[in-house]
């Protein structure tokens, strides 16, 4: 049981006699391990060199603490195992990046259909740690975003989500309520006008997105899953750009930014600020919020107001000057 602390069958078997004798003779050890006195002491001088026993009296022993004796080898023989661990694990790293190099099928896995991609987009929420970016154009591929439960779990376990929204899906029946109910549970949230392609990257170590963006009738989408590549960097990199590019959407319960204490608006003023900075007509944010053209315009109107602004391009200015978004 403790070759590992570098005893052999018989150091092992003298040492416990020792620990729970406390003292022995020689004689009396080689009678309980069955075997001749000369072996006996062979064994206890190797006990001795190994620091495991020390001797009391002419043939007399007694054993060292455990702790003292086998305490400092079972340290050394962990970090010699951790040593080997890491040494491994940085040998598989290589491995895999010399198969990544060989065999294209490593770094990426075509998705043949609408429930390979809905697996994966699903399976890349429930598993991400850190962060997952995402791409959401208008139309929906795989699932329309009220159907997208793995996204309020992975917030609800500390998951950040920075995602990027088309105007066009904005504008769709029922996604503004959407948007701002992800972002009161801790979603990032912009928008553009137009979005080069669908996409979710989950902690910047796998992207999924569809090859083909239009598919007729009833013919299944084709995807592919990327993982650690230059193409999957160029992925990342294509995000960060149109995200410093889109239109913060921002709404919070007390109606304040956190950079931003001093900023005037409400969470309501600030939110159709925030559609109206994006591109929103004011025809579709009156539609999907319930209210009339009429009292869209003049809560418009009570924003330039605020901002001393003539014109909707100067109450975009002031805001951004500001940092209201």
């Amino acid at each position: 049981m403790l070759e590992v602390a570098g005893l052999g069958e018989v150091e092992e078997r003298a040492y416990r006699l020792l620990v729970r004798a406390g003292e022995a003779d020689v004689a009396d050890l080689a009678e309980e391990l069955g075997l001749t006195t000369d072996a006996t002491t062979g064994a206890l001088a190797a006990m001795r060199g190994a620091g495991l026993a020390r001797e009391v009296g002419p043939g007399r022993f007694a054993p060292v603490a455990p702790e003292i004796a086998l305490g400092p080898k079972l340290v050394r023989q962990q970090e010699t195992i951790d040593w080997a661990r890491q040494a491994v694990e940085q040998l598989a790293e290589e491995y895999r990046g010399s198969q990544r190099r060989r065999n294209a099928d490593h770094l990426i896995e075509i998705l043949p259909s609408r429930d390979a991609l809905r697996e994966q987009v699903r399976h890349l929420q429930d598993t991400a740690r850190e962060e997952v970016m995402a791409f959401c154009r208008a139309g929906h591929v795989v699932m329309p975003s009220s159907d997208n439960t793995e996204e309020l779990e992975a917030l609800g376990r500390g998951v950040a989500y920075r995602v990027i929204y088309e105007r066009a899906l904005v504008e769709e029946p029922g996604m503004m309520a959407n948007v701002a109910y992800g972002i009161g549970l801790g979603e990032q949230a912009r928008a553009v006008r137009t979005l080069p392609v669908r996409m979710m990257i989950a902690d910047r170590a796998t992207a999924v997105l569809p090859l083909v963006q239009h598919t007729r009738g009833t013919a299944e989408p084709t995807a592919a899953l990327v993982r650690g590549s230059s193409l999957l960097e160029a992925l990342i990199a294509l995000f960060d750009v149109q995200w410093e590019r889109a239109t913060p959407i921002r709404i919070q319960e007390d109606g304040r930014l956190a950079d931003a204490a001093s900023c005037p608006l409400d969470a309501d003023e600030l939110y159709l600020l925030s559609l109206l900075v994006a591109g929103v007509p004011e025809k579709t944010i009156a539609s999907q919020l319930g209210l009339s053209l009429r009292t869209v315009q003049r809560r418009v109107y009570h924003l330039m107001q605020l901002a001393g602004a003539q014109t909707r391009m100067q109450l975009a200015w002031h805001a951004a000057r500001e940092r209201w978004l």
